[in-house]
């Protein structure tokens, strides 16, 4: 299947190289602006699991270079033609009946390159260069990947002074990393979720009050358990499917807005989430803390989630010769089931947009565009090396047809 046919059925893998995006992802990120105003009031931002940068790419050419994509860039032209009309139309225009003044005209400002953005991209593998964009080859689960980030934030923050308290200066942070799919669904989701949280643990470090982060998830089975915990940090949490992203794929974006650390919150990646292993100690110190009563209460064990005591209420009080009526309830019930919050989903992208699961007639004239940006170092570049250094795919077909 050759490069035309993946143009036909791909309409946003087309369009990522006539427009000169680096992957077809861009479109996500602009689509989850659109709808979430992502980039307001924004000045540093963090791109994790950037390779080959197509997310660092749009943000480059939108804060850096002041470039506007989709309604923006509608809404940009419809004003300049309306600028130009009245400009042409001015000295012949007619006052205003009601206040005698000329037709109010609309002011257009050209996009002014912005010094006072900083963006970091950091991946595991290289990524090409790109104008003000700061690239790191590091590990976001390794701990030292946080003073590597601040040291390139602002170069005047010491690493080696532990004791120097460094500002959260991120206003943004993004992640579109996946891993290797492997067709196991469950198994996919499992380690996506642990990526998840090893972006949302470097974003905890970094991240300033207010701030925002956006990250991909794959949708399965207990992906609500993500949701609550997301919510703990994050005033607002959303569920975002921008209209790039195909339908049939489990793919999603989280986007977590305000964030507010809970009170004596520290993040570290020495610790996860604030607590890493000492989970069991923290449950122990806390039960040891509870009253202890002797009316039998209905508690449930934190670890397991069974209910350890049948709960006993009164019922209708007690008669006239003392005895009060009990009933037991039903312990396969949990009182709290019902309780339940649930993420907004919200569905981004203009519905007149083109569709990602659906094929499209190309003109006579099209030309098939090379990518704008190979893959830097692929999996595959070792395997390719030794095919060639071999004589290639066919080499040994050949050889055996001849003997």
């Amino acid at each position: 299947m050759g490069k035309s046919s993946k143009d036909k059925r791909d309409a946003y893998y087309r369009l990522a190289k006539e427009q000169g995006w680096r992957a077809r992802s861009a479109f996500k990120l602009l689509q989850l602006d659109e709808e979430f105003n992502l980039f307001e009031n924004v000045t540093r931002v963090v791109d994790l699991c950037a390779a080959p940068g197509s997310w660092s790419q749009v943000l480059s050419r939108v804060l850096i270079k002041g470039e506007t994509f989709g309604r923006r860039a509608w809404q940009d032209r419809e004003a300049k033609l309306r600028q130009k009309m009245l400009n042409v139309f001015g000295t012949s225009a007619q006052t205003d009946d009601a206040t005698g003044n000329q037709p109010t005209r609309a002011v257009v400002t050209e996009p002014k390159p912005r010094s006072d953005v900083k963006i970091v991209a950091i991946d595991l593998q290289p990524i090409s260069p790109l104008p003000g964009i700061i690239t790191l080859r590091a590990d976001i689960t390794h701990p030292a990947t946080v003073p590597l980030l601040l040291k390139a934030l602002d170069p005047d923050y010491d690493p080696s002074n532990h004791s120097q308290q460094a500002a959260q200066p991120v206003d943004l942070v993004i992640s579109d990393g996946a891993p290797d799919v492997t067709g196991l669904h469950d198994l996919d989701i499992y380690v996506q979720s642990q990526l998840l949280f090893a972006a949302l643990n470097l974003a905890l470090c970094v991240l300033k009050p207010g701030g925002k982060f956006v990250a991909k998830i794959f949708r399965g089975r207990n992906v609500d358990l993500l949701y609550t915990q997301l919510k703990i940090f994050f005033d607002k949490v959303y569920v975002a499917k921008p209209r790039s992203s195909r339908a049939s794929s489990v793919e999603a974006f989280i986007v977590c807005i305000d964030f507010r650390p809970p009170k004596g919150f520290h993040a570290s990646l020495e610790e996860p989430l604030g607590v890493g292993n000492r989970l069991p100690e923290m449950l122990a110190e806390r039960n040891a803390e509870l009253p202890i009563t002797a009316a039998p209460e209905r508690l449930q064990d934190e670890i397991t989630g069974a209910w350890n005591v049948a709960p006993i209420k009164p019922q209708n009080g007690p008669d006239s010769d003392g005895i009060c009526d009990i009933e037991v309830e039903d312990l396969t019930t949990d009182p709290s089931e019902d309780i339940r919050w649930i993420a907004p989903f919200v569905a981004c992208g203009d519905l007149s947009a083109f569709d990602s699961d659906a094929s499209y007639k190309l003109p006579d004239d099209h030309v098939s565009l090379d990518p704008i940006q190979p893959p830097t170092a692929p999996p595959y570049k070792r395997a390719i090396e030794l095919r060639r250094a071999n004589g290639g795919a066919y080499k040994k077909i050949a050889s055996s047809t001849k003997s």
